[in-house]
C-alpha cells in the first residue's frame, strides 16, 4: 500500500492481501512476486498462502477519503498491485467482503480494480447491476489473444469506468471493433506501457503507437506509462548499444536497452497522461 504512488496513472494504492498465481504471458516476470520475494514471503501459486494485514492498513483508505473530501477533489486508488481482487479461493472472502464494504464508506476515492481474471467479475462483486459510481473496472490485455478472450467479460459490467492495462505489451492490439461494441459497454480508457525489470521484453513502437491512433480515433483518452527497459535508439542521447530486433511480424526496428528511468514515457513527441473524468462528485 502506498500514500502518493509513483504509478503514474493513480493516486494510491491499496492491497487488500499479497500474492497470486500467473495465469498469462503477462505475469512471466511479475514485479509483485518479485518484490514479494525480496520481502521474504512465498506467495504466488495455487497452493501458496496470501498475506493479510492489520487494521491500521484497512483505515488508510478512510483517511485519504477525508483528505480528498476536504480538498475537495477525487483521488484515485490502484486496487491491487501485488494481487487479484477477482483470484477465485474461499480464504480471500472474507478480506474481499471488507473490500466492498471499504469502497462503500470512501466515496471520495475513484476505486480502480484491475483484475487478469475478468470472467470472475460477476460472481464475485455484490452490485450485480447496481454498481457504486466510484468503482472504475479494468482488464489487463497484452495481445490480441487476450484482448478477444478478456473484453466480452469486461464490457459487460456496468462500472463507472471501463480501463484496458496494456502493459506489458506484447504484441499488436487491434481494438476497433471493441470500443463502441453492439450489447456490450464501451471502453473508456486505455493505458499502456511496455516491460520494465532484468529479463523484461521489448515492446515494438509500431504497437504503441497503433493503440494512440485508435483511442484518439474513438475519443478514448489514452496514458502512455512508459517505453520500459527497451526504448527506440533514436529517442536516446546518450551513447547506446542498439540492437536491431525483430519482434514478431513487424519491421525491424533498432532498440537500445537502457532502463525504465533512461528510456522515459515520450511517445510521438510528447508525454500522454490522458484519465477519464469521474463521473460524478461527491460533496
Amino acid at each position: 500500500m502506498a500514500k502518493n504512488s509513483h504509478i503514474e496513472w493513480t493516486h494510491h494504492t491499496f492491497n487488500p492481501w499479497w500474492g497470486c498465481k500467473k495465469v498469462s504471458a503477462a505475469c512471466d516476470n511479475c514485479y509483485a512476486e518479485l518484490w514479494a520475494k525480496r520481502m521474504g514471503h512465498q506467495l504466488w501459486g495455487t497452493d501458496a498462502p496470501r498475506r493479510f494485514f492489520s487494521d491500521a492498513h484497512w483505515r488508510e483508505p478512510l483517511a485519504w477519503n477525508e483528505e480528498a473530501a476536504l480538498a475537495g477533489r477525487r483521488e484515485r486508488v490502484f486496487c491491487a498491485s501485488m494481487a487479484d481482487v477477482f483470484e477465485r479461493r474461499a480464504d480471500l472472502n472474507p478480506a474481499r467482503a471488507r473490500l466492498w464494504q471499504l469502497i462503500h464508506n470512501t466515496p471520495n476515492l475513484d476505486w480502480l480494480l484491475l483484475t487478469k481474471r475478468p470472467q470472475n467479475i460477476e460472481r464475485l462483486v455484490p452490485w450485480k447491476n447496481d454498481w457504486p459510481a466510484n468503482v472504475w473496472l479494468g482488464t489487463s490485455v497484452e495481445n490480441q489473444t487476450l484482448a478477444e478472450k478478456r473484453l466480452p467479460f469486461l464490457l459487460k459490467n456496468p462500472a463507472a469506468v471501463r480501463f484496458l492495462s496494456c502493459e506489458p505489451l506484447l504484441g499488436e492490439l487491434n481494438l476497433r471493433p471493441w470500443f463502441k461494441k453492439k450489447g456490450l459497454h464501451p471502453i473508456d480508457w486505455v493505458i499502456a506501457g511496455g516491460e520494465s525489470g532484468g529479463h523484461s521484453r521489448p515492446m515494438h513502437p509500431d504497437w504503441v503507437v497503433s493503440l494512440l491512433n485508435q483511442c484518439e480515433k474513438f475519443d478514448v483518452p489514452f496514458h502512455f506509462k512508459q517505453w520500459g527497459n527497451w526504448v527506440p535508439a533514436d529517442l536516446i542521447n546518450e551513447p547506446v548499444r542498439p540492437r536491431i530486433l525483430e519482434l514478431g511480424n513487424e519491421r525491424p526496428i533498432t532498440m537500445a536497452r537502457v532502463g525504465k528511468k533512461l528510456a522515459g514515457r515520450i511517445l510521438e513527441g510528447t508525454t500522454w497522461d490522458g484519465v477519464p473524468l469521474a463521473p460524478l462528485t461527491h460533496a
